[in-house]
């Protein structure tokens, strides 16, 4: 028993190091991220250099990055029992790749970058205090978890999300607790360090009617399909370019001159970086029926050709802008349809619902019977949004396939 209670403080101690750790380098991360985001803003001409930039960074990874520049599907491989370790050399890399990425603008997000500092940082940990491989996995969960939570200042949905994304079989009891301790340790890290994060309002929250729910039904299956255009694009994007252009510096190049003409073609930035500002416009009044389609294609570009950054905040605002342009369509709430889609495009894109679902609840609260919209919106997105995430070596629908055959 004694020998029980002190593995478990251990652990415990441990998980609560990796949150330090990885709270503190994604506040160094976010306030990074919004220097670049303003420069990028305040000097146009920086666009010109994304080819320049993205070249620089993939040479910086084939230099240097080794199993590193397989970014998220690595932490993913490690945890199904892969003898890969995760190199540390993984968090200053995607650290510094992902804001070469946003100065010059290009189209990506913040999740992954994340995610795999906070992975790497665990791993490090797990081989100074020479743990297990069980152990090792568990750092590696809580690694994960603080980075999700820490970044978007959500800590049950990155806890959620870690445990998720794991699957089957790659999960114990004994996990629980150290990510969940992780992720909250990590976020309340990141506030420390004075960095905030960004909430939102799906506004008056109408009552349930059957007119209301089949409408809600309908554009939470429309989610789950734009979740599969973005998932299948980007995959396809990159097989495509690596068979094209296999020199990864080639390839970084020309997907910059490629984002450059999308913005003359679509004769607009807006769909460059982050994308917040039309994140926040949805939420405000309905916006182009094609925004969501423009921002699927601008990050999809970014990503397939080799740029750093995550997936997750471009699911945002793609889901939120669609949501934002359906509310319009189908007379209903805008704010309450934005906030449905943006969790629910989530939930199709990563094929996490149960994550999709929490997080909604931490960004928007619990307003009436919101909780019930994000429910159906989340479970039909992921239910319609095919097999495959933005993660190729995500397993959980596989496993479950295995389970009912």
């Amino acid at each position: 028993m004694a020998n029980v209670m002190k593995t478990s403080l251990i652990r415990l101690a441990l998980a609560a190091i990796a949150g330090i750790c990885t709270g503190t380098a994604s506040a160094l991360f976010l306030t990074s991220l919004e220097w670049a985001t303003k420069a990028s803003i305040t000097h146009a001409w920086l666009l010109w250099l994304l080819p320049f930039g993205g070249a620089l960074v993939s040479w910086m990874y084939m230099r240097y990055g080794k199993d590193a520049a397989k970014g998220n599907n690595l932490l993913l491989d490690r945890i199904y029992g892969s003898d890969a370790a995760v190199p540390l050399r993984m968090a200053p890399l995607v650290l510094f790749g992902t804001i070469i990425t946003h100065l010059f603008s290009g189209s990506a997000g913040r999740e992954g970058t994340a995610v795999q500092m906070g992975g790497s940082l665990a791993e490090h940990l797990s081989l100074r205090f020479k743990l297990s491989g069980a152990e090792r996995k568990i750092l590696l969960l809580c690694g994960i978890s603080s980075g999700f939570g820490s970044v978007f200042g959500t800590p049950a949905a990155g806890a959620i999300f870690a445990l998720e994304i794991a699957a089957l079989g790659a999960v114990s009891l004994e996990s629980i607790l150290p990510v969940f301790l992780a992720s909250y340790v990590g976020h309340y890290t990141t506030l420390a360090w004075g960095v905030h994060h960004l909430h939102y309002s799906m506004g008056s929250v109408p009552p349930p009617s059957g007119m209301l729910l089949l409408k809600i039904a309908g554009a939470a299956l429309l989610f789950g399909l734009a979740a599969l255009l973005f998932v299948t694009l980007t995959h396809r994007l990159k097989i495509w370019f690596t068979r094209l252009l296999p020199n990864p510096m080639v390839k970084s190049f020309v997907g910059g001159l490629i984002i450059i003409a999308l913005v003359y073609i679509a004769g607009s930035r807006d769909y460059l970086g982050l994308g917040l500002p039309l994140l926040q416009h949805s939420f405000s009044e309905a916006v182009s029926p094609l925004a969501f389609l423009w921002k699927t294609i601008f990050t999809s570009f970014t990503l397939g050709t080799g740029f750093q950054g995550g997936e997750v905040t471009p699911l945002f605002v793609i889901g939120s802008t669609l949501g934002s342009a359906l509310a319009q369509l189908l007379a209903v709430s805008v704010p309450l349809f934005a906030g449905i889609g943006l969790i629910s495009i989530f939930s199709g894109a990563t094929n996490t619902p149960v994550a999709s679902f929490i997080l909604g609840m931490e960004l928007f609260g619990l307003h009436g019977y919101a909780w019930l919209y994000m429910l159906i919106g989340c479970s039909i997105a992921y239910l319609c949004s095919g097999a495959s995430g933005i993660y190729s070596a995500q397993r959980s629908r596989r496993y479950f396939k295995e389970l009912w055959d």
